[in-house]
């Protein structure tokens, strides 16, 4: 079971990494752009459009982590998709994209599916390409679907829960939203969809936002020895969910951050750093969080807002997780640089 979850973990990080990285990238300084170069609206339609191919992309990815066929590889892509809740149908009877859909179920529903074309394929190996894409719909696909008014529901729940922090005192709220954010970017929860569920908007989504900041700087300079460069900035420049196998392995890792996210949610309620719920869940991929902070700041682009977002954006992420990195994994030696690698290969 361990070895099971472990690969679609795996699977699912790489998927998400692949699908949501291109927007980061190039999201906020197309947006810049679009107003003098009408074209690259183009680009920036197809980078969203991508986002919303993450189900497939996280299907296959999973496929390719068990080592399946091309054929159970692909099926699992179409049976991820359809219990993503990704595609809508409107009240034309047209088919249009729903966001990225709910990331709990495509993981479920994939696991599912997994499971089935396993067991399939041993039985039909001669009828492979017959048998196993229709049935994988029917079965582990509509399975996915069936379930994902419930997973959304359990989203809710998560929702209500952030929507009671938010009657807190503000510097206490906002430490707690800000970890409670900085644990849902590393599981298989949306961060974008909590914080939309309940509309989180003003301090409570800066703080969400400081939250996957500090785990996303954390992570990127905690991982560095046992990873690449590159895969070290994905958590920053992308998202910091790709440590989501190693996370649920061993929570541990993410220690340093969490109390790194309580120090910067809390100093969100003393600066009144704010956000929308767009904003919330994204940290610093694509620069959203630190853009939409100066946005909904008094006074704009001022020298005193630009201080405190490169301070709680930048600075004290990385002073922070450096300090508290050196002391879980020298002083206390609960964490080593093998706990948070990735394979990619």
């Amino acid at each position: 079971m361990k070895d099971f979850f472990s690969k679609l973990l795996n699977g699912m990080s790489i998927g998400i990494v692949v699908a949501l990285i291109p927007n980061a990238l190039l999201g906020e300084l197309l947006k810049l752009l679009i107003p003098h170069f009408p074209f690259f609206q183009n680009l920036l339609d197809i980078t969203v459009y991508v986002m919303s191919l993450l189900p497939v992309i996280i299907g296959v990815m999973v496929g390719v982590a068990f080592k399946l066929s091309p054929i159970q590889t692909a099926s699992i892509g179409i049976a991820a998709m359809i219990g993503s809740g990704a595609v809508m149908k409107t009240a034309d009877g047209l088919f249009t994209l729903n966001g990225i859909g709910t990331t709990l179920n495509i993981g479920i529903t994939a696991a599912l599916a997994v499971l089935f074309v396993k067991v399939l394929g041993d039985q039909m190996r001669e009828y492979a390409i017959l048998v196993i894409p229709t049935a994988t719909i029917l079965v582990p696909g509509m399975i996915g679907f069936m379930l994902l008014p419930y997973v959304r529901g359990g989203s809710g729940l998560v929702g209500n829960g952030v929507a009671f922090l938010m009657q807190l005192q503000p510097v206490f709220m906002g430490a707690a939203i800000a970890v409670v954010f900085c644990v849902l970017i590393l599981s298989p929860f949306s961060t974008v969809g909590v914080a939309t569920v309940i509309m989180l908007s003003g301090i409570g989504a800066g703080a969400a936002n400081l939250g996957i900041v500090a785990a996303g700087i954390g992570l990127a300079i905690a991982s560095y020895k046992a990873n690449s460069l590159g895969t070290a900035l994905a958590h920053v420049l992308g998202s910091p969910k790709i440590q989501m196998r190693n996370f649920l392995m061993k929570p541990k890792i993410a220690f340093p951050m969490m109390i790194t996210a309580a120090v910067l949610g809390g100093l969100a309620g003393v600066l009144n750093i704010q956000g929308t719920p767009y904003s919330a869940g994204f940290g610093l991929s694509g620069l959203v969080g630190p853009l939409n902070y100066i946005k909904l700041a008094d006074g704009g682009w001022t020298i005193e807002n630009i201080a405190i977002m490169l301070s709680t954006f930048l600075i004290l992420p990385i002073t922070l997780n450096i300090g508290l990195i050196y002391v879980f994994s020298r002083r206390l030696k609960l964490l080593k640089a093998d706990d948070y690698k990735l394979n990619f290969d």
